[in-house]
């Protein structure tokens, strides 16, 4: 079992930035990617970006070129530089960790609220 932890939510105008970070602690051994997934009111979970700690970035075509995921192995963290923000990225952001970047993600943060004014 993973635990985890996201901070750095909040509210920000159209155009702003924001920079979310997940902490892991637990088993972490196990994992080898860690990603973050956002979910809009009334939508389904999707797939942000994710990272492999033996190597890789991958993005959703939604936020190439405005997002940068970025992790620290020996500290179990992750991060989400999130910049140019328009107010359809508003959503709760997950983070979450599993044994491979494409899934299934066994371990989830309980979110934290991103929202971006027009």
């Amino acid at each position: 079992q993973v635990d985890l932890v996201e901070s750095g939510g909040g509210l920000v105008q159209a155009g702003g930035s924001l920079r979310l970070s997940c902490a892991a602690s637990g088993r972490t051994s196990s994992t080898d990617a860690m990603a973050w997934f956002r979910q809009a009111p009334g939508k389904e979970r999707k797939f942000v970006a994710a990272i492999r700690w033996s190597g890789g970035t991958y993005y959703a075509d939604s936020i190439k070129g405005r997002f940068t995921i970025s992790g620290d192995n020996a500290k179990n963290t992750v991060s989400l530089q999130m910049n140019s923000l328009k107010p359809e990225d508003t959503a709760v952001y997950y983070c979450a960790a599993g044994s491979s970047w494409l899934g299934p993600f066994g371990s989830w943060g309980q979110g934290t609220q991103v929202t971006v004014s027009s």
